[in-house]
């Protein structure tokens, strides 16, 4: 039978086990005890060695904490404003306070301070730790000092080595707290050299952090400032983080103001957004969005945007505002990405000023040009723009923009109403497919390829282009010449060349093709054709008695584009009364004309001084002429007549035409059996 164990031996069992249990309590209230006794007696700074190396490795640059490091118990909630703190905040946490802090360039650069701070602290929570996080309530920065250095487009200071490996570690930093302090940057890529001092904000229910900025831009003087809220939150994503900012550049502004809902991620951005400038291009150095060349605009719109690690989303939504005089509005969206980020939207005017455009391929003044910042101006005398297209751009973006104007204002006689275009780009391709104006009653229609992929040397583009025009009113064409308001008819034409260069200027003097416009069975003028002719009798007899309508069997052009030479293969008007040719070139790179006009009448015309004229010059300033030799043989044997016989001196000033009428076909065939001969002149390119 077993034996049971005597009461006195039952007694001591529950007391031991309550010893067990009271050791233990003891322990593991000890050890924490004993870890605060240890964080509050150990002197910290002699581990400021073993710091300094292992963050210097970590972050490839050296890092030095110089001053004081201690370790306190904080309450967060000390430093907190009531709106912004949670029940943790009540709780202490081991508090690091590290003074005179500082972080080095990395190797290659100048051998000065990336960052410094005069204190840098944070509390730490521990039971993160338990599970490999390294828990950061509260980050307080007192007093930084960052300078930003860039040497050259692959040199700088604020990129860090990535690790390879991810960490088994992980942040969750929750708020960030920035007191009085300098941002310094200096740019040798876009020539910036810029400081913003910031400063706390007291009894400011919104913002608690404000700044200024000064200093220069790409040789331009900057100015501005802004507010930010005084707490970053990092970590809860229903608070919005306000911001507002006003920067100026020269004539270049951008102002924002809103919201940055979890700024960590940019999980939401909701900015009231404000553009200004003397040209669009000129924000490339502070977006690095390529926007075409303009002249002074201001717009105004709502931009919301994400980022991601791949792939971030911008989109500027219901702006509005100016580009000269015309008004411009519209949604754009801008998308980060390989091998190029991407421009896409569709943007309007409802009033569009026609000489607004000119600045797209640099046709402005040199005043405006003065105004945008221009790097080339317009010589004396030249009348095809010579400003070049920023092509070393044009592969940063790739571009899906729709344009249209629903009305055009001129300022000149120029007969367009309405213009659309969609835009694309890729790969430094530009095409314009179509670019389509309604003019004067008709369309013309253009397909337009620019290749800047060529981006070294003067012929940097490789241009195609092909234009359809149908059906364009005479009349309406040229709306202030009288003797063609008389006038029926229509014209349509085709050009198809092709081009090297990097303006408008050389694309043009480099260009090959060829050019043609036919009008068929159409009314014109016939005061319009006895001027041409100088058939001064019927002028007037046409002024008394009114004009007239003649029938136009057709008109037909037709040049040959060789090396920036248009020469003329066909030029033929003919009509029920006159047939008029036109033969010579007209030289692109020299920007000069040499055309000969023959006029010869079909019908009886009283004292016809019928002779060709010729159009010579610069475009510039081209000069119309009568052949002062036939003229002179007429005039002077009607002086001759008129003394021997003064009704025989109206004889050469009668002409009796051709007799017949003249086929058009016929016309045009012998004209292209036969290339016309290129009259006196230079039409030779020099």
């Amino acid at each position: 039978m077993a034996e049971t164990p005597s009461p006195a031996a039952q007694g001591r069992h529950p007391a031991r086990r309550k010893k067990i249990i009271l050791s233990i309590i003891g322990i593991l209230i000890a050890i924490p005890v004993i870890a605060v006794v240890i964080i509050l007696t150990f002197d910290w700074n002699r581990a400021r060695p073993w710091i300094n190396a292992k963050v210097s490795d970590a972050i490839d640059r050296p890092f030095a904490i110089r001053g004081n490091l201690q370790v306190e118990w904080v309450r967060p909630a000390k430093t907190m404003a009531p709106a912004e703190r949670s029940w943790r905040d009540h709780i202490p946490w081991p508090h690091l306070i590290a003074n005179d802090v500082h972080v080095g360039n990395p190797a290659g650069l100048p051998v000065n301070d990336m960052a410094s701070v005069r204190q840098f602290s944070f509390s730490l929570n521990p039971f993160g730790l338990l599970h490999r996080t390294i828990g950061i309530p509260l980050l307080r920065f007192d007093g930084p000092r960052v300078d930003l250095l860039r040497t050259d487009a692959t040199h700088n200071n604020w990129t860090f080595k990535r690790n390879e490996q991810p960490s088994r570690w992980n942040l969750d930093l929750e708020r960030v707290v920035l007191t009085e302090g300098v941002v310094h940057v200096k740019d040798a890529v876009t020539k910036a050299d810029v400081t913003a001092l910031v400063h706390t904000l007291d009894n400011n229910p919104r913002y608690g952090v404000g700044w200024t900025l000064d200093g220069t831009y790409n040789g331009a003087k900057v100015t501005g400032g802004g507010k930010a809220g005084a707490v970053l939150s990092l970590k809860q994503q229903s608070t919005p983080y306000p911001v507002q900012a006003d920067m100026r550049s020269g004539k270049t502004r951008i102002a924002v103001e809103g919201t940055v809902t979890r700024p960590s991620k940019l999980a939401a951005i909701d900015l009231k957004l404000t553009l200004a400038g003397a040209s669009m291009d000129q924000l490339y150095y502070f977006t690095g969005v390529v926007l075409p060349t303009t002249g002074a605009f201001s717009t105004s719109g709502r931009l919301t945007g994400t980022l991601g690690e791949e792939q971030s989303r911008w989109v500027y939504d219901g702006f509005k505002g100016k580009v000269g005089s015309s008004d411009i509005g519209g949604r754009l969206e801008y998308v980060t990405g390989k091998p190029r980020p991407k421009l896409s939207g569709n943007v309007r005017s409802q009033q569009l000023v026609f000489t607004d455009l000119a600045p797209l391929i640099g046709a402005d003044s040199n005043a405006a040009k003065k105004e945008r910042n221009a790097d080339t101006l317009q010589p004396s005398g030249k009348v095809l723009p010579v400003e070049e297209f920023k092509t070393e751009r044009w592969n940063k973006l790739d571009a899906d923009v729709r344009y249209s104007a629903d009305r055009i204002i001129r300022d000149t006689a120029f007969p367009i109403s309405k213009l659309s275009t969609h835009l694309k780009m890729e790969n430094a391709v530009l095409n314009l497919e179509p670019l389509e104006f309604a003019m004067a009653g008709g369309t013309v229609r253009s397909n337009i390829r620019l290749d800047g992929r060529g981006r070294e040397g003067p012929k940097a583009i490789k241009a195609q282009a092909k234009v359809t025009a149908r059906k364009i009113e005479i009349k309406k064409l040229f709306p202030k010449i009288e003797q063609l308001q008389a006038t029926v008819g229509s014209i349509n034409g085709d050009a198809n060349l092709t081009a090297q260069g990097n303006s408008v200027a050389s694309l043009l003097a480099g260009s090959n093709g060829e050019l043609k416009t036919l009008i068929n069975q159409g009314q014109v003028s016939k005061m319009l054709l006895e001027m041409m002719g100088l058939n001064v009798g019927n002028i007037i007899v046409t002024k008394l008695f009114g004009d007239k309508q003649v029938q136009l069997n057709c008109m037909a052009t037709d040049f040959a584009v060789i090396n920036g030479i248009a020469r003329t293969r066909s030029f033929v008007v003919d009509t029920a009364e006159a047939i008029i040719t036109v033969e010579g070139a007209i030289n692109l790179a020299d920007e000069q004309m040499d055309l000969r006009i023959n006029p010869q009448t079909k019908a009886l015309r009283l004292f016809s001084l019928r002779s060709p004229l010729y159009v010579r010059g610069p475009f510039s300033n081209p000069d119309v002429s009568v052949d002062k030799g036939v003229l002179a043989m007429k005039a002077g044997g009607a002086i001759a007549l008129a003394a021997a016989a003064p009704l025989a001196a109206l004889i050469p000033l009668i002409n009796t035409g051709p007799g017949e009428n003249s086929d058009c076909g016929r016309l045009l065939a012998q004209a292209r059996e036969k290339p016309s001969a290129p009259p006196p002149g230079k039409t030779q390119r020099r």
